[in-house]
């Protein structure tokens, strides 16, 4: 096994392990317990959130549950059916992912066949179900860059060859997306590109200057944009003007205050009467924090977590370059993710519409995201017995 070099200013993940990968052991149990936690926790607050909105709208309480439903249980079956494929593959077939993301993100943006909801195209309409190619986007990244790092590991602290070529292409990903227009997608591709190639040993310094200069083009794409703009605004003093710019959020902590340490009570919850926004999707922790208070949000959290403490250690434990990489690639998407629906909700970060794993509504979100557990079970399905720990 290479060493890291000490002269460099960089970081990579403790790796041990030999050559033997095959994922012939069990998946960890600790991972697919939270996962089922987690998802059977999004079912029932999603039906609490959307009980009423749906009644109204469509005449059916259960019209969204029912999606939701639908969807984990596709989700289930691609969860075990890639946790029992030797990872490797997915290295393999990296070029097909990224290639068929790359086009469903061309054809969304085509007027006749995108759908465009609040002013964005962001979904595919398929036999009555929303599909919405920017979440393949964050695992097809996932995937190229656990196979990039595993080809370029010697280039890595290079500049131009193991920085800036790799962020070319997740940076042609992330415009795509931009065009929708999802700014909290093509936030969090890149933000998985920079950790990745962080553990992968690139050079502090040369994130560093990437990452500062990001910033003025984050701040034109807001200020060019007259959406973006009022939201980093309402973001800044939300209370500016509670019953127009700033009444998703404000009405975000009406529902986080109401709820004090244990909550107003399930299905008690006063925001989602047609106070909250996106009750069901984007602000779900809102809600969780009204009905379930501050000891429910916690053990939310907690089980997150749990989650992502023990992706970081799949990874650490894996037995070879493109299983470390995969497995902390996961739990970086699926962590970035967590980090920033909690900092939008409350009130720590500008309004994204990025939804919490596993528990906001959302067909495509739940079943990448169950995917994505999938390999990292794959993954740990191969680390050797004696590095299991509490699997």
């Amino acid at each position: 096994m290479r060493r890291p070099r000490a002269n460099n200013a960089q970081l990579s993940l403790a790796w041990k392990g030999g050559d033997d990968h095959a994922c012939t052991g069990p998946m960890d149990r600790t991972v697919l317990v939270v996962t089922y936690a987690l998802a059977l926790m999004g079912v029932i607050m999603v039906f609490s959130a959307s009980g009423v909105m749906a009644e109204t709208r469509y005449g059916d309480s259960m019209f969204f549950l029912k999606r939701q439903i639908l969807w984990l249980m596709l989700g289930i079956v691609v969860l075990h059916w890639v946790a029992r494929q030797e990872y490797d593959v997915w290295k393999t077939l990296t070029p097909y992912v990224l290639g068929l993301t790359v086009v469903l993100l061309i054809v969304v943006l085509i007027p006749v066949l995108g759908t465009q909801v609040n002013g964005a195209r962001r979904w595919l309409r398929l036999a009555g179900f929303s599909v919405q190619p920017g979440e393949l986007a964050k695992l097809s990244v996932v995937l190229y860059l656990a196979s990039f790092l595993v080809r370029k590991e010697q280039d890595v602290t290079s500049l131009s060859r193991g920085v800036l070529a790799p962020l070319l292409v997740v940076g042609g990903v992330a415009g795509l997306v931009m065009l929708e227009p999802d700014m909290g997608t093509a936030t969090v591709l890149t933000i998985i590109a920079l950790g990745l190639l962080f553990l992968g040993g690139a050079r502090i310094p040369h994130l560093l200057g990437l990452g500062l200069s990001l910033l003025p083009v984050m701040y034109l794409l807001i200020m060019q944009s007259d959406y973006r703009r009022r939201r980093f605004l309402n973001f800044l003093d939300p209370w500016q003007d509670p019953t127009n710019a700033g009444f998703q959020l404000t009405q975000s902590f009406v529902a986080l205050g109401n709820g004090g340490m244990f909550g107003v009570g399930l299905g008690e919850g006063r925001q989602k009467l047609f106070f909250l926004p996106e009750a069901h999707s984007d602000f779900v922790l809102a809600l969780v924090g009204e009905e379930l208070g501050f000891l429910g949000t916690g053990v939310l959290l907690g089980l997150f977590t749990v989650l992502i403490v023990r992706g970081f250690h799949i990874a650490g434990s894996a037995p070879d370059a493109f299983g470390r990489y995969l497995a902390s690639g996961v739990t970086l998407l699926l962590g970035v993710q967590v980090v920033i629906n909690m900092g939008v909700v409350s009130g720590l970060l500008p309004t994204k519409g990025l939804t919490l794993p596993f528990v906001s509504y959302g067909g495509s979100s739940l079943l990448v995201s169950l995917g994505a557990i999938g390999m990292l079970l794959s993954v740990s399905r191969a680390v050797p017995v004696y590095h299991r720990g509490l699997a």
